[in-house]
């Protein structure tokens, strides 16, 4: 899989601890990873938004690209925990074994990278997979975004487990909805069937949730617009399959450009 470029967005929040969203990209963009600019704006806005002494868990660093974006967005005072294993597994479609040689080297630039950007003094690192980890982060959570495993058993268990540890009126982003199969599979087995979500909408394929008790007729309404989100997730699976049958040049027809998979 090649490395992603950048998009367009909304614009993001103002002045914080790690500077404007631009400032703050300057930094992360330049690191390995898939999460895209108007993706990197809105986990820069909703940090940025974030109360002092905040929690802010993020499941999935790689080599810190969003670990970036979030530290410098949160508030003074906020806690940022990433959960990361740095195992060498689940870092892309053809890299799902874990490979403690590609694990060290990602850990060793995930550590680089956020001494670069200055924020390492902001994050809490626990080397762990998010299924052993719990313990390690006390109480509710303000903000959680979830880009782990995108099997559908870990990633299921990231949105309920640590899903259901986000306080009334936080936030969810997951990474990967409507694209990755495992992921969407597991947000149709939680957040379309629970009463304790809101779809707030998605950039691309990064989706937000809003803690909050939803009514019956609300539960049906906002499973409706997830549905929605159905014909998207077919057309990225079509796409998937024409690049990896190395048709790629086909995928322009389902409007799809470049020759990494759609995220």
């Amino acid at each position: 899989m090649t490395r992603p470029g950048s998009d367009s967005s909304d614009s993001g929040a103002g002045a914080e601890p790690g500077g404007g969203f631009e400032a703050v990209w300057a930094r992360a963009a330049g690191v390995e990873g898939w999460l895209s600019e108007g993706q990197a704006r809105l986990l820069h806005h909703r940090a940025s938004g974030l109360p002092p002494g905040a929690v802010v868990v993020e499941i999935g660093s790689f080599r810190g690209r969003s670990t970036i974006v979030l530290a410098s967005a949160a508030p003074v005072g906020a806690e940022v925990v990433a959960i990361d294993p740095h195992a060498g597994g689940d870092r892309g479609p053809r890299e799902i074994a874990p490979e403690a040689a590609r694990g060290q080297a990602d850990l060793a630039a995930f550590e680089a990278n956020l001494a670069a950007a200055g924020v390492a003094d902001r994050v809490r690192h626990v080397r762990l997979p998010s299924a052993e980890a719990g313990a390690a982060v006390n109480g509710g959570i303000d903000l959680l975004y979830v880009d782990g495993a995108h099997r559908f058993a870990p990633a299921r268990f990231d949105l309920a487990g640590w899903g259901g540890r986000v306080r009334p009126g936080g936030t969810m982003l997951v990474h990967d909805a409507f694209s990755s199969v495992g992921v969407t599979l597991a947000l149709l087995t939680t957040t379309f069937t629970g009463a304790g979500w809101r779809y707030a909408g998605r950039h691309r394929s990064l989706a937000e949730f809003e803690r909050v008790r939803l009514t019956l007729g609300e539960r049906l309404a906002d499973a409706l617009r997830q549905a929605a989100q159905l014909p998207w997730f077919l057309r990225n699976l079509a796409v998937k399959a024409l690049i990896a049958a190395r048709l790629a040049p086909v995928a322009r027809l389902l409007g799809h450009r470049g020759g990494h998979w759609p995220y």
